[in-house]
């Protein structure tokens, strides 16, 4: 997703091209060219290079913006190059030792990373995580070295219609149970469904499905255990009944964002980027809870966001690393949320935040009991994924019942 997601967010990604800022210091490109970017001739400063995937607004000025105020502070030039497909770019340029020294990459994709040898250690180099939310330091460790750090994270959370709601007589509901018969109730036929959410077939529809996966107590180490059975039986159960549409099997994040704005959708599964498009479209009759989990149990999901991390290059390391460092301070990871509705990485930074921005509260009260995707199956994590979503796939288009498609999930990751 990519979580965006970006959260983990995808989006349709178009070509364009290559820009260079104002000041001279940045080179931005996407697409083709296949090659890590060069040294910048005759500066006289050190240059190190970056990727990352940030291709939309605002969070693409706002990386340029701390990038440059950043690499000023540590004495170096920073030519960015923007790589929609970065886990596949980076996992091919660690193989041949020619990973950029600067790399702003998903966290699930971290672990695979790191075990290609190819990142430094950024705890031995003076990285300090002391006081950060315990799930997102976990989030940037490998056998227990820390490889990388995120300015700042994001999960989903149940966004309503305000207006929906009250007609129908219905509170935002907190359980599983309330969600069935919330949803129900704000169902019109084929013209509003009560609730809807992205479940395509990709690493998006397991980061949707792990917030009610791992809300019912579920663990990837056992993708077919009761409480994940119970998890995709609630989905399917939604769409079976008409409260959430078919479209769910390939809407993107982005599709029911404008489902929900338009009044197609009642409720919605979704993050805080999501934000700006209801602004943008006018809509203020929405409130934000946390996603519905199973009576007595804490709404939970999948920690969303990037890590920042440094490919080892000799002296050039000491330089990233001090980048690095910059990027996740407490006034930059400030900057960086109130910017991309993302929650900081310090609970101390975090008061400041949801009393600045209070449409965020919600996913900043939340955010403490999201859980790491790598944490318990590490670099494997793309091989659980890819079973999950095939499992809700198959169940959700009712080719396979939820137990039979998760214990076909099980074997597919575990083979």
């Amino acid at each position: 997703m990519r979580t965006s997601v970006k959260c983990r967010r995808t989006r349709p990604v178009g070509a364009f091209t290559a820009t260079v800022t104002a000041a001279g210091l940045l080179l931005t490109s996407c697409g083709g060219d296949s090659s890590p970017p060069r040294p910048a001739k005759g500066s006289g400063k050190i240059t190190l290079t970056e990727m990352d995937y940030y291709i939309s607004e605002p969070g693409r000025s706002a990386l340029t913006k701390q990038l440059t105020r950043c690499g000023k502070l540590a004495g170096v030039v920073i030519k960015r190059q923007i790589v929609p497909d970065l886990r596949t770019k980076v996992l091919q340029l660690a193989n041949s030792r020619a990973l950029p020294d600067l790399i702003l990459l998903d966290n699930p994709d971290l672990q695979q990373l790191a075990a290609t040898g190819a990142l430094v250690d950024l705890g031995a180099a003076g990285v300090k995580t002391d006081g950060l939310y315990p799930n997102i330091v976990a989030a940037g460790k490998y056998r227990g070295k820390q490889y990388g750090v995120a300015p700042g994270v994001n999960q989903l959370a149940l966004y309503y219609n305000t207006s929906m709601l009250a007609k129908a007589g219905v509170k935002p509901p907190a359980t599983w149970d309330e969600l069935r018969i919330a949803a129900k109730k704000l169902t019109q036929g084929d013209k509003v469904h009560g609730i809807g959410f992205a479940v395509p077939a990709s690493e998006e529809g397991s980061f949707q499905f792990e917030s009610f996966f791992f809300s019912a107590g579920a663990s990837l180490k056992k993708l077919d255990s009761p409480e994940a059975v119970s998890a995709l039986r609630l989905l399917k159960d939604l769409v079976s009944s008409g409260s959430a549409p078919k479209d769910v099997l390939s809407w993107n994040q982005m599709n029911v964002g404008e489902q929900f704005t338009n009044g197609s959708l009642a409720m919605m599964i979704n993050g805080p980027w999501e934000l700006p498009l209801l602004r943008k479209a006018g809509m203020k009759d929405f409130g934000i809870v946390p996603v519905p989990a199973p009576a007595g149990r804490t709404s939970s999901g999948a920690l969303g966001g990037e890590v920042w991390a440094a490919g080892s290059s000799g002296d050039k390391s000491r330089k990233a690393v001090e980048v690095i460092k910059c990027m996740v301070s407490k006034g930059n990871s400030l900057e960086w949320a109130k910017l991309t509705n993302y929650v900081p990485s310090d609970p101390k930074v975090t008061a400041e935040f949801s009393a600045a921005v209070p449409t965020m509260k919600t996913f900043v009260e939340t955010i403490g009991s999201a859980k790491s995707r790598t944490a318990e199956v590490g670099p494997d994590y793309p091989k659980y994924s890819q079973a999950l979503w095939t499992a809700v796939q198959a169940a959700l288009s009712g080719s396979k019942s939820p137990s039979a498609a998760l214990a076909d999930a099980q074997k597919q990751a575990t083979q």
